[in-house]
């Protein structure tokens, strides 16, 4: 968890391939802890065949079954429905011309926010702008990204900093 928070978490990330990756997980996260997540993402990635969009999007009934049968990731049916889901909606938009990272990031702000809180009780849970980001990519045909999934997505990401005041990485500009 140390070095997630120290290397990762808050540094913006601008590769759509590797935004989406991070949403799936997000998705996969929803009433887990990070911890769970971050402690399986190497397996996640394995089953998930790198997290390429294009091959998780032909995924079938056997590669659900697969995936249910894997005791190292989360095996719930209706988040691996929704991430195979996820992945043919990314690539529509990728289809219609629309870059997901871009995309994401416009309806952001273009930057990322720093935020200051004080201790993680000042901390949101979701904003105005991942209510947005929520219901456009709902729009598009994804699942599992409502706005406290959003939200914690844009905080892994670095669309939100908000690493608190007392923390290293508050003061660090490597962003």
């Amino acid at each position: 968890m140390q070095a997630y928070h120290d290397d990762e978490w808050g540094v913006p990330e601008y590769d759509s391939r590797a935004l989406w990756e991070k949403l799936i997980l997000d998705g996969f996260q929803a009433g887990l802890s990070w911890r769970t997540i971050l402690h399986k993402r190497a397996a996640f990635r394995r089953a998930f065949r790198g997290f390429d969009p294009a091959v998780i999007a032909r995924y079938g009934p056997r590669d659900i079954a697969r995936l249910l049968g894997d005791a190292a990731i989360v095996r719930s049916r209706t988040k691996i429905e929704a991430a195979i889901g996820n992945a043919r909606a990314y690539l529509a938009m990728a289809a219609a011309g629309e870059d997901f990272g871009a995309f994401v990031w416009r309806l952001a702000g273009g930057k990322p926010v720093r935020n200051r809180p004080a201790h993680a009780g000042e901390v949101p849970t979701q904003t105005a702008v991942s209510e947005t980001i929520s219901t456009a990519l709902k729009a598009r045909g994804f699942k599992f990204v409502g706005p406290v999934i959003v939200y914690a997505w844009m905080q892994a990401v670095g669309m939100v900093d908000d690493h608190a005041v007392g923390c290293w990485r508050a003061q660090t500009a490597r962003r």
